[in-house]
């Protein structure tokens, strides 16, 4: 997500919950049955089927193939965020805070669990990747670094016999107590003791920093699936409230 797309989409998102959070201020149980309620309603739900047909044509090879002759998936993925949550801000509009029945309740709790789970689901995902891949060439750094210093330590064995006694976890906590560089603060050597135990936990940091980073991101991307699930039983629960409302009439005609 670029970074004007990502603002903007945070503004929307709030600008959703913001809508949300207006029901105890404000009641209006006719006005999703008035002409501008159904017109917010039907504009609301045919957006929020902009990321079903997203997921369609990321997922079906020869529709896929079609499609981006057309439009590119970047294009197509800005549509389905900005979609995905300007519909339901008209939903929510639409039912004019009105929280009486147990769909509408429903529909409108799935919309807001859909939309906030996958804003902050997508943010960390791309998040997490950016961190990986910028410390794993800081790794990569680290290692070049690691491996040049290994070598000039073997050509000096005194500075080698003045590490090797805390090459351990607890005594490299002491290390700081006993080892002194030989050089100037200002000067520091990448071959001094102090320096070279720095140098090997730094890299263990940043190992297991890629590792805790890597592991969420498994974890989250679980929870994109299950994103797409709650996704479908929100178009079902929709679909539902759309057979009621033509069911029971469309009373701006009455």
């Amino acid at each position: 997500m670029k970074e004007r797309e990502k603002i903007v989409a945070t503004g929307l998102v709030a600008l959703m919950l913001i809508t949300w959070l207006g029901f105890p201020f404000h009641v209006s149980p006719r006005f999703a049955g008035s002409l501008w309620g159904g017109v917010l309603g039907v504009s609301g739900a045919l957006l929020m089927l902009v990321p079903l047909a997203y997921m369609a044509v990321k997922r079906i090879k020869r529709l896929k193939q079609f499609v981006t002759k057309y439009v590119a998936m970047r294009t197509l993925l800005s549509w389905h965020i900005y979609a995905g949550v300007v519909g339901p801000i008209l939903v929510v509009i639409h039912s004019g805070h009105k929280f009486e029945s147990p769909l509408g309740i429903a529909l409108i709790a799935l919309t807001l669990i859909v939309v906030v789970s996958g804003f902050v689901g997508r943010y960390l995902m791309q998040q997490f990747s950016t961190e990986i891949r910028e410390k794993r060439a800081l790794l990569q750094q680290l290692n070049t670094t690691y491996e040049s210093a290994k070598s000039q330590l073997v050509s000096n064995p005194a500075r080698a016999a003045a590490v090797r006694p805390y090459a351990g976890f607890f005594s490299r906590l002491a290390a700081s107590l006993f080892l002194h560089d030989d050089a100037p603060s200002t000067a520091l050597t990448v071959t001094s003791p102090t320096s070279l135990l720095r140098l090997a936990e730094a890299i263990a940091d940043v190992e297991y920093a890629i590792s805790t980073h890597e592991h969420f991101k498994r974890w989250f991307s679980k929870w994109l699936k299950l994103h797409i699930v709650i996704s479908f039983a929100l178009y079902g629960l929709m679909t539902l409230h759309v057979w009621a409302a033509i069911h029971f009439g469309f009373r701006w005609f009455e």
